[in-house]
């Protein structure tokens, strides 16, 4: 007991700091907790494991049965930006418009549910200039939990030179001008010809007409002119570096929410795909829907219907001069106790057709 919940507290720990380092990084990732065990299981309530966006897991939340179904809901959660409930159950239950269902797959027809949370990356804004505004500005973001950095320039003809391809590949999604008069005009153009969502200026209304001209004098079209908001906040008669950057940072909150609000209703006006969350009927050991088509290099487990790898399977039997891939120990010990029973699929045949059982021969 005393090694469990050793081994659980590193796991929590080593959790906790990749977590940490991913945030730190801006990659995306999601987490997943179990909140409902039905025995027999290989979890508990509260075992975690964190999802990449490519599929990686790290952790434990049970099973190989369960492992492709949370991995692939992590992703969508990702996706999404939406947090999800997920059950897989054979269990009869009553539909749930919050849960997402799933047949269990394992012969051990346990069941779980798991909550599984997104964590995406902060909006990066880089700050432009190398004014006292310009600082307090990157420090304040920060404090509101926006991702920010200064502008990296570079000594050009006549002057600073800023690189609009930097700010597109560092994933820019706003830019805040602070130059106060020092490289403005190709701080801002910079800004204007990247991909980040807005452009903020700390500029009276009258320097900000003149710099809008000098854009449209740049080449600069119009859509992109849009996007430039000066002043860059609210008025708050602010006199010092540490005001004008709190008005400034003040601006940079509320267009968040405004760009994060509209995309919340242009996703809510989209055609959704339908989630089945009608009870899960009751299923016989280690069967699901439907059969995974053919692929090269894999092979059709004959007990459950899953699609396995050659290449990696762990759990193989040698029968009736074929060798027998299974995806987990269960459909490997269910194959043994009635080997006859099964149809043994050959590759390249995934329904397997290619052979027949022992009383059909």
């Amino acid at each position: 007991m005393i090694a469990e919940t050793t081994d659980t507290v590193s796991n929590t720990v080593d959790l906790l700091q990749l977590e940490q380092q991913l945030i730190s990084v801006g990659v995306p990732f999601a987490v997943a907790t179990v909140i409902r065990v039905s025995p027999p299981a290989s979890t508990q309530v509260g075992a975690q494991a964190l999802v990449e966006c490519d599929g990686t897991l790290h952790g434990w939340i049970g099973g190989g049965c369960s492992r492709a179904i949370v991995i692939e809901a992590a992703r969508q959660a990702i996706r999404l930006g939406q947090p999800r409930r997920v059950r897989i159950s054979n269990e009869p239950s009553p539909p749930d418009p919050e849960v997402e269902a799933h047949a269990m797959p394992c012969a051990s027809n346990g069941a779980m549910e798991l909550f599984i949370q997104p964590t995406l990356p902060a909006p990066l804004v880089v700050v432009f200039g190398a004014t006292p505004a310009a600082h307090e500005a990157c420090w304040l973001a920060r404090r509101v939990g926006l991702r920010a950095s200064l502008a990296a320039d570079s000594a050009g003809v006549g002057g600073v030179r800023y690189d609009a391809a930097a700010l597109d590949l560092a994933g820019a999604s706003f830019a805040l001008i602070a130059t106060q008069g020092d490289g403005d005009e190709d701080a801002l153009d910079a800004a204007l010809r990247s991909t980040a969502a807005a452009v903020l200026l700390i500029a009276s209304r009258r320097k900000a007409e003149r710099l809008r001209e000098a854009m449209r004098t740049r080449g600069i079209g119009e859509a992109r002119i849009a996007a430039l908001h000066a002043p860059a906040g609210p008025s708050i008669h602010a006199h010092t570096p540490q005001e004008i950057a709190l008005g400034a940072v003040a601006g940079l909150v509320a267009l968040r929410h405004e760009l994060e609000e509209a995309a919340a209703l242009a996703q809510a006006a989209a055609p959704q795909a339908t989630v089945a969350t009608e009870a899960v009927p009751p299923l016989p050991p280690c069967v699901v829907p439907e059969t995974p088509p053919a692929d090269a290099g894999r092979y059709v487990n004959p007990v459950c219907g899953m699609s396995v790898e050659i290449a990696t399977a762990k759990h193989v039997v040698a029968y009736g001069g074929h060798t027998v891939y299974f995806c987990c120990d269960c459909c490997k010990a269910e194959f043994e106790r009635a080997p006859e029973h099964y149809v043994i699929a050959t590759p390249g045949n995934a329904d397997g057709s290619g052979d027949r059982p022992a009383e059909e021969r």
